[in-house]
């Protein structure tokens, strides 16, 4: 008993390290910023308000429409290319929102090719299409974020089979009655899930609205932050970003239901052909998304890269280029050390209070990395003030200057990044632990083993796939990661990521062109990963 109450400590610690940015942005409100509040009430906050549920309502609508349509198109049906366009739809999540949304600018600019061509055909004086507004973000996000809703409802989608629709049909209802009737509802939970996902990468993104100029919560944090110089009240508009966060969770809750689905696997030779012109329609429409949302924004770098000569490759990139690996791997590092902890605190004290502590800490993802920011540097310039400056001058005398100690370090940027990306890791690491059978440990413990030494011999070596892979989808998340970096990196610590957002403000989209085609050939990785899981 001793062991398993020792065991829950790391669990509580990442629970308590969860909430804490989330309690202090709660309670910046103890001290209002009038002042700054009255200037945003004048100047734009209702603008703030509907961008944000535009961009929600818009992106969600989209990713659903886009991802029930692919996911049912490739799970249920047979047509000409389905077999590599079925893991061919993924390939977008390798993509940040921030480098599609530069790239469809560049593209879609009035000196682009694509105006420059509309112009050649319908005349210099036609009407041509307006990229930079609401709509074309949405559609920038929605190319981006789509998948989320594709993996999970073609996965709902696959465990139906055709019983229950067939059933449907013979009661009379016809194919679309009998999709939104039996199909729909069946795969609701995983519809909403990733719905979910999406939202909230919609929330809590900087580089798109940014490039876009679309001022949403996460534009109006970092202005109040840089452009007021004041953290309470970029606190503040945090705390409002968190009220639409905690609107997403309670709806996906509710949307999910309570009641369960028993289905069964599709098989091969239950698939609707489709055949001539309707197999056509089916692949070129996902051909189509998959040019729109991977293949021309993947194409195009390559293209401005290989147009600029590799002008950016140089000593400056691959500092930064080191700066970000560096970054990502002491991330990966600490995540995979906690996660190993808090999996093996969960095994060794199997309580439902501990499950539920330990489904706490996962709510880290759901919180935006401006939120985690602005909480984390509040969290340290209170340590700092009270706890590190006293201490330094007791030990260094007074005439020592106080200075940032931990804001502004490596320390701050890797504990929001923790946070941020802790349930990336616990995800892979209990999913090995839990194929590991228990007598292993008491037959383990029956040779004279101790519990560290069942551990490092036996839990560790069989948990290897499931660790590697939580390190290198924690790596490769940190590595593209934008807001928190943007907002908290000490100085001199750039990243490819700040390159690209650098670039794209100064609307330098060739020059943005090799780091951002960096980050997407590293964020292809664990894309590929999950496609050879998912067709194991």
């Amino acid at each position: 008993m001793v062991h398993s109450r020792w065991w829950q400590l790391p669990i509580w610690l990442m629970a308590a390290l969860v909430l804490m940015p989330v309690l202090v942005i709660l309670l910046s409100w103890q001290s209002a910023q009038v002042e700054v509040w009255q200037h945003l009430i004048a100047t734009g906050l209702s603008r703030l308000l509907k961008n944000t549920l535009m961009l929600m309502l818009g992106v969600g609508v989209m990713v659903m429409l886009l991802g029930v349509s692919l996911a049912w198109l490739t799970a249920v049906c047979e047509f000409p290319g389905r077999r590599w366009l079925d893991w061919a739809l993924v390939l977008p999540l390798a993509i940040p929102t921030y480098v599609v949304a530069f790239v469809a600018l560049g593209l879609m600019s009035y000196s682009g090719p694509v105006l420059t061509a509309w112009r050649t055909i319908f005349g210099q004086d036609a009407w041509y299409p307006e990229i930079r507004t609401p709509l074309g973000v949405i559609l920038v996000m929605s190319a981006v974020l789509y998948p989320y809703v594709y993996m999970l409802a073609r996965s709902a989608f696959l465990q139906q089979g055709r019983t229950l629709t067939d059933a449907a049909r013979a009661l009379g209802r016809g194919p679309i009655a009998s999709f939104i009737q039996v199909v729909l509802p069946m795969a609701r939970p995983a519809i909403v899930a990733g719905m979910a996902l999406a939202l909230m990468e919609a929330l809590a993104d900087f580089g798109a609205v940014a490039v876009f100029n679309y001022d949403t919560f996460t534009t109006a944090i970092y202005k109040s932050w840089f452009g007021f110089f004041n953290l309470q009240a970029a606190a503040q508009l945090a705390s409002l970003l968190l009220i639409f966060v905690a609107i997403a969770l309670v709806l996906e809750q509710q949307a999910r239901g309570r009641g369960k689905v028993h289905q069964h696997a599709l098989k091969r030779h239950d698939r609707i052909r489709l055949t001539g012109w309707r197999g056509l329609l089916a692949s070129g429409y996902c051909l189509f998304i998959l040019l729109v949302a991977f293949l021309v924004p993947f194409c195009q770098l390559i293209i401005w890269v290989i147009h600029t000569g590799l002008a950016g490759f140089d000593q400056r990139f691959l500092q930064l280029a080191q700066h970000t690996f560096l970054l990502g791997a002491l991330s990966a590092a600490l995540v995979g050390i906690m996660a190993l902890l808090v999996a093996f605190g969960q095994r060794l004290a199997p309580t439902r209070g501990m499950a539920s502590v330990t489904r706490l800490t996962a709510l880290g993802y759901a919180l935006p990395g401006s939120v985690l920011a602005v909480g984390v540097i509040i969290v340290f310039t209170f340590v700092d003030r009270t706890v590190l400056w006293p201490l330094m001058r007791h030990l260094l005398g007074e005439s020592s200057v106080a200075g940032q100690v931990l804001v502004g370090s490596v320390v701050a940027l890797l504990t929001a990044y923790a946070i941020r990306y802790f349930s990336v890791g616990l995800g892979p690491i209990q999913s090995g632990l839990e194929r590991i059978r228990p007598q292993f440990q008491e037959m383990a413990q029956s040779l004279g083993h101790s519990q560290w030494q069942v551990i490092r011999r036996v839990y560790l070596p069989l948990m290897t796939p499931g660790l590697m892979t939580a390190l290198i989808l924690v790596l490769v998340d940190v590595m593209k990661e934008m807001p928190a970096t943007l907002l908290m990196r000490p100085f001199g610590w750039d990243t490819l990521a700040v390159r690209v957002y650098e670039m794209t403000a100064e609307g330098e989209w060739e020059r943005a062109a090799l780091p951002a085609l960096a980050l997407v050939l590293i964020s292809m990785v664990p894309v590929i990963l999950m496609v050879k899981r998912s067709q194991n």
